[in-house]
C-alpha cells in the first residue's frame, strides 16, 4: 500500500512547534548593550570555541603564512604551513619580551619566507614553522637558566575542515574540532569550496555589538524593505527547511527569478555568468543535502557557523559574512565572496557586475545595524518582539546565553 507523503507544516508558528524549546517569548535587549555580558561572552565563547582564522588556500606553501587578529580573544595568531604540509597555529607574541613576532598589517597580515621562519622585527629572534626558537642573537648573553628549547611559540589549537581551518585558543579545549560542528560539517562537507578559487572582499568597523551585525542577516522577513532597490520582489520573505546543530543553525531561501527586473544589461550579464545568485542554469554543484528535492526556486542555504560566521552556499557560488567582536560596541564585518575563476572576458565583466549587485546589497544590509544599536542604546525598549520567521535569531540568543551562564 502507498504512503503518502506529508505537506510541510506552512502554517504561521511552524518554527514554534518545529522547536518549542526555543519559546516565544520577547527577548531582553541588555545582552546586546551591557560590556559586562560582552566579557562574558570572552570568557566562555571566543577564548573556548573554535574559530574560523583562514582557509587553506591562503597559505598555500611551505613557508606561507597569515596573522588574523582576534581582539575577541586579546590574541592574534599565527597560521603557517611548515616544509612538513602541516598548518599549525601560534600565538603572535614572541617569547623575549612579548613583541608581536610578524608585524601585522590590520586585522589580517599575510606573508610567506622560503627558509619557513619567522623573524620578531624588535631583536631578531627567529622561530621555525613548527614553533621551535632557532635562533638568538647574543644568545650567550643570557643566563644559564635560559633555554631556546623551552621558549618556542605558544602553540593554539588548530584544525581544519573542507578547506578551512579553525583555531581554539583555549590550553585545553573540550572538543575537538569535528565534534563542535557535529551535523553542521555533514550538512556542509560536500560542497566543493576550492573549486571557487575567484573572489571579492568587502569589510567595514561598525559601531554596535556583533550580534546585531549577525542579527541582520539571518533573516529573510527584512528583504522586501531594506533590499527593495537592489532585489525587489526576488527573495520570498519567509525562510524554509529550518535546522539546528548544536549551536549552529541553517535554513534555505527562496527566489522567484521571474520578478527580476528585466533589463538588457541584467540579462546579457546572467547568461554570461554564474557570479550572481540571481543567474539560473547549468548542471548542480550541490552535495545532495542542499535542495535534496530540486526546487526550482530555492536560491540558496543561510547558515549561522557559531559562534559569527555567515556561510551562504549556492550553486557556483559560496560567501561568507564575519563578525568579529572589537569591543562591546564595535565589530568588524567581513564580507567574502568566492566563484569560479572567469574564463573569459565576458564572464569576468558578468562577475564585476555581480560584485556590485553584491556590494550595494550589503550596503543595505549594514546601514540598519549602527542605527538599531543606537535606538537600543538609549533604553527606550527593553525587549524585542521577534517573529516565527525569525528563528535564526531567537536560537542564537538562546545559544549564546546558554554558554555564557554555563
Amino acid at each position: 500500500m502507498a504512503t503518502q507523503a506529508s505537506t510541510p507544516d506552512k502554517a504561521p508558528g511552524r518554527w514554534a512547534r518545529k522547536y518549542p524549546e526555543l519559546g516565544q517569548e520577547p527577548l531582553s535587549v541588555a545582552p546586546y548593550i551591557d560590556p559586562d555580558y560582552y566579557e562574558k561572552e570572552k570568557a566562555k565563547i571566543f577564548k573556548k570555541q573554535w574559530l574560523y582564522v583562514a582557509l587553506e588556500r591562503e597559505v598555500p606553501e611551505p613557508g606561507s603564512y597569515k596573522v588574523r587578529r582576534l581582539d575577541c580573544a586579546d590574541t592574534s595568531v599565527i597560521v603557517i604551513r611548515g616544509k612538513d604540509n602541516v598548518i599549525r597555529a601560534f600565538h603572535n607574541a614572541c617569547s623575549h619580551r612579548g613583541n608581536t613576532v610578524v608585524t601585522e598589517e590590520g586585522q589580517e597580515t599575510y606573508g610567506r619566507n622560503r627558509a619557513g621562519v619567522v623573524t620578531c622585527r624588535f631583536h631578531g629572534w627567529v622561530y621555525n614553522a613548527q614553533g621551535e626558537l632557532v635562533n638568538v642573537p647574543q644568545e650567550d648573553r643570557f643566563y644559564s637558566c635560559f633555554d631556546k628549547a623551552d621558549n618556542g611559540l605558544t602553540e593554539v589549537h588548530c584544525e581544519t575542515w573542507a578547506g578551512f581551518v579553525f583555531v581554539n585558543v583555549d590550553p585545553g579545549p573540550v572538543q575537538s574540532l569535528m565534534e563542535f560542528l557535529g551535523g553542521y560539517a555533514d550538512h556542509f562537507g560536500g560542497f566543493d569550496y576550492a573549486a571557487c578559487d575567484y573572489g571579492f572582499t568587502y569589510h567595514t568597523t561598525l559601531n554596535c555589538n556583533w550580534k546585531v551585525a549577525s542579527d541582520a542577516f539571518a533573516e529573510a522577513y527584512h528583504v522586501d524593505t531594506i533590499h527593495a532597490g537592489s532585489f525587489p520582489n526576488v527573495f520570498e520573505g519567509a525562510i524554509e527547511d529550518v535546522q539546528l546543530f548544536g549551536p549552529h543553525r541553517t535554513c534555505s531561501v527562496r527566489l522567484q527569478v521571474a520578478n527580476l527586473p528585466q533589463t538588457p544589461i541584467g540579462d546579457l550579464a546572467n547568461k554570461r555568468s554564474r557570479g550572481s545568485l540571481a543567474a539560473v542554469g547549468g548542471t548542480s554543484s550541490l552535495p545532495p543535502t542542499l535542495n535534496p528535492n530540486h526546487e526550482e526556486d530555492w536560491g540558496f542555504e543561510l547558515s549561522v557557523l557559531f559562534p559569527s560566521v555567515l556561510l551562504h552556499v549556492s550553486e557556483g557560488i559560496w560567501f561568507t559574512h564575519q563578525f568579529w567582536p572589537i569591543a562591546h560596541d564595535k565589530t568588524l564585518w567581513e564580507g567574502k565572496y568566492y566563484l569560479k575563476k572567469p574564463r573569459t572576458y565576458s564572464e569576468l565583466w558578468g562577475f564585476e557586475r555581480s560584485m556590485i549587485l553584491q556590494r550595494n546589497a550589503w550596503l543595505e544590509d549594514t546601514a540598519t545595524m549602527e542605527d538599531t544599536y543606537r535606538a537600543m542604546l538609549s533604553g527606550a525598549k527593553k525587549f524585542q518582539h521577534l517573529q516565527d520567521e525569525e528563528i535564526l535569531i531567537r536560537h542564537n540568543c538562546k545559544v549564546v546565553d546558554d554558554y555564557v551562564y554555563s
